[in-house]
C-alpha cells in the first residue's frame, strides 16, 4: 500500500513539475537553441522547422496547430522569414496567448539592427523581406541580443524564474564573448576574402568577420539559377578570384559543384541551424564549425 502511495505521489510531483515548465514553441532551430540555453530546465521547447529544412518553406503539418494551441509562448524570427507558413497555423491554433502583441508572442529580432531593409518593394527583385534580411541569428553579437531579450520575455511569463533566466543568458553570452574573440582571430587573415553563397542568407556573418559575400548562385532571392546567370557567376568568380562556395543543406549542391569545377573552387557545406551539419548541434558548436570550415577552405586557396 505504501509502495502504491509513493508511486502515485511521485507521478503527481512529476506532473506538477512538467506543468510548471513554460511550454515554448519556436519556429526555427537557431532560435530554439538559444531558447534552451536561456530557459534551461524551466522550459519545454518544441521546434517546428527541421535543421536541414529551408526555413522559408517549412512543411506546415496539422500537428503544428495542436502544438501552437497548447503553447504558453511562441518565438518567431520577427522579420517575415516564416511568412509563407506560420500565419495559417496561428489562425488554426486559436491560442489567445500567442497572438500578436501578447507577452507570449516573442519576436527574436527585438533590438537587432536589421540589414538590407529595402526602400521599395517589388516582386521583380525576387523573394525579398520588407523588414530586412531575416538571417540575423548567425551573427554571435545578434545571438547575445536574442538571449537577453528571451530572458526578459521568459521573466514576464514566469516571474518566479526571472533570476534563473537572466543567469542562464549571462552564462551563454559570456561563453559567446570568449568564443567570439577566438573566431574573429581565426578569420582575421582572410579579411576581405570573397565567398560565394547560393542564397543571400549570410550578410550578418560576412559583416561580423570581414568577409565579402556578394556573389550568389541565385540570380535573385528565391529564383533558381539559369545557365546564363551561372555563366556570369563563373566569369565574375574568375575575375574577382573567388574560390570558395558555401551551400546550405536544402539547396542544390550539384549546381555549386558544377560552378566549382569551372572555377577551381571548393564547395563547403554549411548551415545556419544547429543540427544542420553533422556534429554541430548547439549554437556555439555550429559557429565553431562554420569558422573552422571556412578558414580551412580559404587557407587552401
Amino acid at each position: 500500500m505504501k509502495t502504491k502511495f509513493a508511486l502515485l505521489l511521485g507521478a503527481l510531483l512529476l506532473a506538477t513539475t512538467a506543468h510548471a515548465r513554460l511550454n515554448i514553441v519556436v519556429t526555427t532551430p537557431d532560435l530554439a537553441s538559444i531558447a534552451k540555453e536561456v530557459g534551461g530546465d524551466k522550459v519545454e521547447i518544441t521546434t517546428l522547422a527541421r535543421p536541414t529544412e529551408d526555413p522559408h518553406f517549412v512543411d506546415a503539418k496539422p500537428s503544428f496547430i495542436v502544438k501552437l494551441n497548447r503553447a504558453d509562448a511562441l518565438i518567431e524570427g520577427g522579420a517575415d522569414l516564416e511568412i509563407g507558413w506560420l500565419p495559417a497555423l496561428l489562425t488554426g491554433a486559436r491560442n489567445a496567448k500567442i497572438q500578436s502583441g501578447q507577452p507570449g508572442r516573442i519576436l527574436g529580432n527585438a533590438g537587432v539592427v536589421m540589414l538590407e531593409v529595402p526602400t521599395t518593394l517589388t516582386r521583380a527583385e525576387g523573394d525579398i523581406h520588407p523588414l530586412g534580411n531575416p538571417h540575423y541569428v548567425i551573427d554571435p553579437v545578434n545571438a547575445k541580443i536574442v538571449a537577453a531579450h528571451l530572458a526578459d520575455a521568459f521573466a514576464k511569463l514566469d516571474s518566479a524564474g526571472a533570476e534563473a533566466y537572466r543567469a542562464n543568458a549571462k552564462k551563454f553570452t559570456d561563453a559567446l564573448d570568449a568564443k567570439l574573440a577566438e573566431w574573429t582571430a581565426k578569420l582575421a587573415p582572410f579579411k576581405g576574402a570573397k565567398v560565394v553563397s547560393y542564397h543571400n542568407s549570410w550578410p550578418y556573418f560576412a559583416a561580423r568577420y570581414g568577409l565579402t559575400m556578394n556573389i550568389f548562385l541565385e540570380p535573385k532571392p528565391g529564383i533558381p539559377p539559369s545557365p546564363a546567370h551561372l555563366a556570369s557567376v563563373i566569369a565574375r568568380m574568375k575575375e574577382e578570384n573567388a574560390r570558395v562556395i558555401i551551400v546550405d543543406p536544402y539547396l542544390n549542391r550539384k549546381t555549386a559543384q558544377t560552378v566549382a569545377r569551372s572555377t577551381d573552387a571548393t564547395v563547403v557545406d554549411v548551415a545556419q541551424m544547429p543540427g544542420g551539419v553533422k556534429g554541430a548541434d548547439s549554437y556555439i558548436a555550429l559557429e565553431d564549425y562554420l569558422v573552422n570550415s571556412l578558414a580551412a577552405a580559404l587557407e587552401k586557396k
